[in-house]
């Protein structure tokens, strides 16, 4: 048995797979105080411990396509010929069901004791765990079942019908209100409260601040097929007499545990043993956040290997033109030719660069301008010695301790130079729904119409605080490599480098610069708001695909981040959601899978190599999810 510091757990095993013969003993069990059942408690510790929306396969293979696709990340190789096929898949599409399966678990137990009031506490917190799930595992997946689902062991069916995206929608909302209303209740507390409840401690002000807001993430999905309801949602969660998260204090931002003893897999504690395959930042996107002194750039991706003491090595080397353009145009030398310091934005900015996206197979294409500065360097970024050759990154990956707690880094030196590592594990912390997703989501719908109590300006620039805020904080739990003095400091090798934490007044800057700054037309507004959501989002793929497709921001030509259509390759060809596989005959759910696909009129690929499907991206376009139906095409800008 695993121990954690943050979570009290006893009692667990077979919790979830209890065994259905209770009728066959219920002459055995008659006092209920006999009877070896999970605590609600219990139950309850569990199922956060097990919620995931963003599990290895996840990062591993989904992200990269969704990023791609929504043109906010891509690989190191750049856009290729093949970019709209869809390859290998992870798991997205089930993560809700073991939220169910608590919630289902803890529904029976209340049923079989009669705790009918003592602890529905529990079982709504639980409710709004298994709905966060749900929404992103439909994104990509379209109808599932939901309602009969993880029913079986209590009398249930085992084959649960799918229920529609519209009826998992509007029940999903029925409950959200419902859930609010257990946590408003004077009398309800969670028992054990401090140790059993990982995400808000047992604050039921919290918890119905969360499951109110939630709404709001069904609602932006919901506008462009509903838009009145959407504006009406988003009108009732923010006159609601409880509240929804607008402080940093009410973010959904846990760790599920921060001390671990055994010796069994301890991903609970770091995520993941896995590496990942996060591919690069988007010189676009990268160039963007530069433009708007966006400090999130900084924990979102990581630092390029070009510092100043790798710079004077090529300079005492000669080589100081092999430098990558972007770099020696940031160098300020004495009179002697040596660095002298850092122009431009300075450090850190100035360690920071994408891969650039606006031509499609750059990397195989000699007459490309890209081609051997980005992608053919051979070994122009390599210093060497007689004993050592050491490669410098030129471009920034995605800030990988951000999202698992178990890697290590070496600093870029000199061939000759010292092996400065960080070897450590961290506790892993994310964040999931916070206020400011929730505030730059009603500054959108104050946008499209809807009478809220607060302009939009208000909410959007409370929004990009709390992200900023937010992003810095994370970043500091996880201690991301370089994130404050002391950490530059104890790693001391670089005279010019400074580290990533927040300082004061940048968030003050970064509002007053022309990219951010929310003014023009309704067209321009709506753009830098869908702009902020994507950048708050960028350790989303999925949130930041669902957005990119249904407000068509990137946008075509646009001059703060465009959305590039390349010549060989339609925008129509760019999927919008995941491929269906034709359902084996042996599967017992085979005729519900075939009755929803047909609904929704889904045809499915063939698996032709056992790893990948033959559909092409065009149809994956045409054939979307029902709340996508109505959205724009790709770069195509909003509707309203």
């Amino acid at each position: 048995m695993k121990l954690y510091k943050s979570i009290l757990i006893a009692s667990l095993a077979g919790m979830v797979t209890l065994t259905g013969c209770r009728d066959d003993f219920a002459e055995m069990n008659t006092d209920k105080s006999t009877v070896s059942v999970p605590e609600p408690s219990q139950l309850f510790s569990m199922a956060q411990l097990q919620f995931q929306t963003n599990e290895y396969t996840y990062w591993f293979y989904n992200s990269k396509l969704l990023q791609r696709w929504s043109q906010m990340g891509i690989g190191t190789g750049g856009y290729t010929g093949s970019f709209t096929e869809v390859g290998n898949t992870g798991g997205q599409g089930s993560q809700y069901i073991d939220m169910l399966k608590y919630r289902n678990e803890l529904e029976n137990y209340i049923a079989t004791f009669d705790d009918t009031e003592k602890y529905q506490a529990y079982y709504a917190a639980m409710d709004v765990l298994a709905i966060y799930c749900a929404i992103m595992d439909v994104d990509l997946s379209g109808d599932r079942p939901y309602i009969e689902a993880c029913r079986l062991k209590f009398g249930g069916p085992l084959t649960p019908k799918y229920d529609t995206v519209e009826e998992l929608y509007n029940l999903w909302l029925q409950n959200l209100g419902e859930d609010v209303t257990v946590f408003q209740r004077n009398d309800q507390e969670m028992p054990n409260k401090a140790s059993q409840d990982l995400i808000f401690k047992g604050d039921m002000a919290k918890w119905a601040k969360l499951a109110n807001s939630l709404k709001l993430k069904i609602a932006v999905r919901l506008y462009n097929t509903d838009k009145s309801k959407a504006l009406q949602i988003a009108q009732e969660v923010a006159n609601a007499s409880v509240g929804y998260m607008d402080s940093n204090d009410d973010d959904m931002v846990f760790a599920k545990a921060t001390t671990y003893v055994g010796s069994e897999n301890n991903d609970y504690l770091y995520n993941t043993g896995n590496g990942l395959n996060l591919g690069a930042a988007s010189a676009d996107v990268i160039n963007f956040m530069l433009k708007t002194k966006d400090p999130r750039v900084r924990f979102v991706y990581t630092k390029n290997g070009f510092n100043s003491t790798i710079v004077q090595g090529f300079i005492d080397d000669d080589r100081f033109d092999d430098l990558p353009s972007y770099v020696k145009e940031n160098v300020v030398r004495d009179a002697q030719g040596n660095f002298q310091e850092w122009g431009g934005m300075g450090e850190p900015w100035i360690r920071y660069a994408g891969v650039p996206v606006d031509e499609l197979d750059a990397a195989v294409h000699e007459n490309s301008p890209y081609y051997e500065e980005y992608f053919n360097p051979g070994t122009r970024y390599n210093l060497s010695t007689p004993d050592a050759t050491k490669s410098y990154s030129i471009v920034s990956g995605f800030q990988e301790e951000m999202i698992r707690g178990r890697v290590d880094f070496t600093l870029p030196t000199l061939p000759d130079g010292p092996v400065i590592q960080d070897t450590d594990d961290n506790p892993w912390y994310f964040m999931y729904l916070t206020s400011a997703e929730v505030n730059l989501y009603l500054a959108e719908f104050s946008l499209l119409g809807a009478n809220l109590p607060k302009s939009a300006n208000e909410y959007y620039t409370r929004g990009i605080r709390f992200s900023v805020e937010v992003y810095d904080r994370v970043a500091g739990l996880n201690k991301i490599p370089y994130y404050d003095q002391t950490w530059v400091s104890a790693r001391a090798y670089d005279a010019n480098e400074k580290p990533l934490q927040l300082q004061a007044g940048e968030i003050d800057a970064m509002l007053e610069t022309e990219g951010v700054k929310l003014e023009g037309s309704q067209l321009e507004q709506l753009e830098k708001v869908y702009l902020q959501q994507l950048m708050n989002f960028s350790l989303y793929p999925d949130d930041q695909y669902v957005t990119a497709r249904r407000s068509g921001v990137p946008m075509v030509g646009s001059e703060l981040l465009p959305f590039h259509v390349f010549p060989q390759v339609a925008v129509t060809g760019i999927p919008r959601r995941f491929e269906m596989s034709e359902p084996s005959v042996t599967d017992k759910m085979a005729p519900f899978i075939k009755e929803a696909l047909a609904r929704q009129g889904f045809t499915t690929g063939v698996n032709q190599s056992g790893s990948a499907f033959n559909t092409t991206g065009s149809v994956l376009n045409t054939e979307r999810i029902w709340f996508d139906k109505n959205a724009p095409q790709w770069g195509e800008g909003p509707k309203f």
